[in-house]
């Protein structure tokens, strides 16, 4: 495999594996898919373009407020809509066609408002990037690939370490056993959205820094993200991670071989494979079932 290839891809992968883990976290801890995951990553792509061109902020400050904003928009997303449904016992079905209602709304008022066009954070000239054994990658790409290691390594040090990280895991573990013990699994709940969204944040706003953005951006990248998360095993942050990293090689290694319309469908060929073998993921741990 070419450098350049494998730089791309490992690349990609970071952007990924950041999706992954955030949808990870959501997903393991509230138990459904939460598909308005991608809405959140356009959004908070979109709100950084606005700040900058509206409001004529400065970059730094845009981002900041594109993340917070995108955890409050995940909060919200839970307090508005999931709260009162899961109050209801509402199945993990309901939830899904609830989240998926969402992504289709808040996509196409994105649309509504910017267009469909693509759009472009960068400005200035673009430079080649600095070479590394043979392969070019510019200072976003490297950014990206330390922020995706970085976060996931203190989002594992956070949920292992912190009594806060070990509330969240124990809501993710039993939920009903967790408010007996006094947890306030409504607020955990709240903060799980909140961080997961942040994530998401992240790695949208690199990667339109890194390409360009259309309103549908979020759609692939969470389709990308729940391959990886699935892949590397639902509840497993280091799994998530090294999931997004194996569908990013995979994908542009697939590039290079195949042609461009093949990397989708290799991507999910993996994915159906993974299930068959090991349906619970590559660092996931298989689910036991107690019989009284």
């Amino acid at each position: 495999m070419p450098s350049q290839v494998l730089v791309n891809g490992l690349v990609a992968g970071a952007a990924y594996g950041l999706v992954a883990v955030s949808f990870g976290l959501i997903c393991h801890t509230a138990r459904f898919f939460h598909l308005a995951h991608g809405a959140t990553y356009t959004i908070a792509a979109y709100l950084v373009l606005a700040l900058i061109t509206a409001l004529q902020l400065p970059v730094p400050l845009a981002i900041c407020l594109a993340v917070l904003g995108a955890g409050l928009l995940g909060s919200g997303m839970h307090v508005i809509v999931y709260r009162p449904l899961r109050r209801r016992a509402s199945p993990p079905a309901v939830l899904l066609l609830a989240s998926l209602g969402i992504l289709i709304v808040l996509q196409n008022l994105v649309s509504m408002v910017f267009g469909d066009a693509t759009r472009k954070l960068r400005s200035g000239a673009v430079y080649p990037g600095f070479e590394i054994l043979g392969a070019r990658i510019t200072p976003v790409q490297v950014l990206t690939l330390l922020s995706g290691v970085l976060l996931t390594a203190l989002l594992w040090g956070w949920l292992e370490r912190s009594r806060c990280g070990k509330l969240l895991r124990a809501l993710a573990n039993d939920e009903e056993l967790s408010e007996i013990v006094g947890v306030d699994t409504d607020r955990m709940m709240l903060l799980t959205f909140a961080v997961g969204s942040a994530l998401a944040a992240v790695a949208a706003i690199l990667n339109a820094y890194d390409t360009d953005m259309t309103p549908m951006m979020g759609f692939r990248a969470l389709l990308a993200g729940i391959v990886a998360a699935i892949v590397g095993g639902i509840g497993s942050i280091a799994g998530a991670f090294l999931g997004g990293i194996l569908v990013g090689l995979v994908q542009h290694g697939a590039a290079w071989v195949f042609p461009a319309q093949w990397q989708d469908t290799i991507v999910f060929a993996i994915l159906i494979l993974v299930l068959v073998a090991r349906p619970q993921g590559l660092l996931g741990r298989p689910h036991r079932h107690a019989r009284v």
